[in-house]
C-alpha cells in the first residue's frame, strides 16, 4: 500500500463482511444465519456502497487477493463503469455462469464432472487414503467449532500461513482433469484427511522439518506482530463470518442472483498475479486459458518468484512493482 500510495493513488484496504470488525452482519448460529446475506452480489453491493461513503464515483482499480478476488472480478464484471481495471492474485476468475442453450426440451448433455457433485465427494472419500475437500469442509457446522478455541490459535494460524508460503515445501503443478485420483495430488491443506479438520490438518503437516523451517524464515513477511493482529481478530469473531461465504460458494442455490450474468466477460483491463510457489492456480484445470476466455483484456499471468499464496506479503515490492506497471501500461503511461 505505501508503494501505490506515493505513486499517488489514495489506497484503501478494508475487511469484508463477516470478517475483521465489520458489524451488522447475521452472526447467528450457523443454522439460523440467513445466507443470502451472503450472496457473492451482495458483497459487490458492500464494495460500492464504501466506495459511495468515501466519496468516489469510479475506482482507477480493484485488487483482491484469494476470496477477495471474487469481490474484486465481480466488481468489473459487473459495474465496469465504475471500476476501471482490476487485479486478481492468486484465486483465478474462471467466468460466468453457463445455462441451458437450445436444448428444445430435451436432456441437457453431460456436464464435466463436478467437484460440487455429491460422487465426487464419495470418490475422494474412497482414497486409498481417505480425503474431504477443504471448501466442503469449511462449510460445515463443525469447521468454526474445531478451529476458533483461543488455546492453540495462534500456532494453528502459524502453521497455515507457512504450509501455503514458499518456505515451505510446496512445489505446484497442474492437475489433469477434476477427479479424486488428480485432485489427491494437492496438498493436504485443500485436500484433506477426510477424519481430520483443518487444525489437526495443519498439526500434521507440520513435521519437524517445517517446523525448523518456518522458525528460521517466518519472521522476515510475517512477524509475530502481524499475526497478533489476526489471532485477536478471530479470538473475537470466531471464523464462521467468513465460512459463511464458503457455504454460499458451495450452493449453487444460493449463486443464482449470478444467472443474470451468464456469458458475460470482465471487459476492463484484468491482471492475474499469483506466487510461482502457490498451489492455488492448479485447483483448476486449464484456469489461465478459462480467465483468458473470461476477460477480453487479460494481462498474465504474471508469476512471482519467492512468493507462494500470501503474495502480497511475502513479495510486497515485487507486487507494487508489477501492478504499478500494469496500471501505466492500461492508462498509457508507459509502453512496457
Amino acid at each position: 500500500m505505501p508503494s501505490l500510495a506515493q505513486a499517488g493513488y489514495y489506497v484503501v484496504a478494508f475487511d469484508q463482511r463477516g470478517y475483521g470488525q465489520t458489524v451488522r452482519w447475521d452472526n447467528r448460529p450457523y443454522n439460523e444465519a440467513d445466507l443470502r446475506t451472503f450472496a457473492q452480489t451482495n458483497l459487490v453491493r458492500d464494495v460500492i456502497v464504501l466506495a459511495k461513503i468515501l466519496g468516489y464515483h469510479e475506482l482507477d482499480c480493484i485488487i483482491g487477493h484469494d476470496f477477495g478476488c471474487v469481490p474484486a472480478s465481480l466488481c468489473a464484471l459487473i459495474r465496469p463503469d465504475m471500476f476501471k481495471r482490476v487485479v486478481v492474485m492468486g484465486l483465478p476468475f474462471l467466468g460466468t455462469p453457463t445455462l441451458p442453450f437450445d436444448i428444445n426440451g430435451e436432456e441437457e448433455a453431460e456436464a464435466p464432472q463436478d467437484v460440487s457433485q455429491p460422487d465426487f465427494h464419495e470418490e475422494l472419500a474412497r482414497l486409498p487414503h481417505p480425503k474431504k475437500h477443504y471448501r466442503w469442509y469449511y462449510s460445515t457446522p463443525t469447521a468454526d467449532t474445531e478451529m476458533s478455541p483461543p488455546s492453540g490459535l495462534k500456532e494453528f494460524l502459524r502453521g497455515y500461513f507457512h504450509l501455503k508460503s514458499a518456505d515451505a515445501h510446496n512445489d505446484p503443478k497442474p492437475i489433469a482433469e477434476s477427479t479424486a485420483q488428480e485432485l489427491d495430488k494437492l496438498p493436504p491443506y485443500y485436500i484433506m484427511p477426510l477424519h481430520l479438520g483443518m487444525r489437526d490438518t495443519i498439526s500434521q503437516a507440520m513435521t519437524p522439518e517445517e517446523t525448523s523451517n518456518m522458525k528460521s524464515r517466518c519472521q522476515r513477511w510475517l512477524p509475530d506482530s502481524d499475526l497478533q493482529l489476526y489471532v485477536d481478530a478471530f479470538e473475537r469473531t470466531g471464523f464462521q463470518g467468513g465460512l459463511n461465504w464458503y457455504r454460499v460458494s458451495t450452493d449453487p442455490a444460493l449463486q443464482k442472483d449470478l444467472d443474470i450474468y451468464a456469458g458475460k466477460k470482465i471487459e476492463v483491463p484484468c491482471m492475474y498475479m499469483v506466487g510461482r510457489k502457490d498451489w492455488l492456480l492448479h485447483q483448476t484445470p486449464n484456469a489461465v486459458e478459462r480467465m483468458k476466455q473470461a476477460c477480453t483484456q487479460f494481462f498474465g499471468p504474471v508469476m512471482v518468484e519467492g512468493a507462494g499464496h500470501w503474495v502480497q506479503q511475502e513479495q510486497p515490492e515485487k507486487v507494487a512493482e508489477e501492478v504499478l506497471r500494469f496500471l501505466n501500461v492500461t492508462s498509457g503511461r508507459c509502453n512496457v
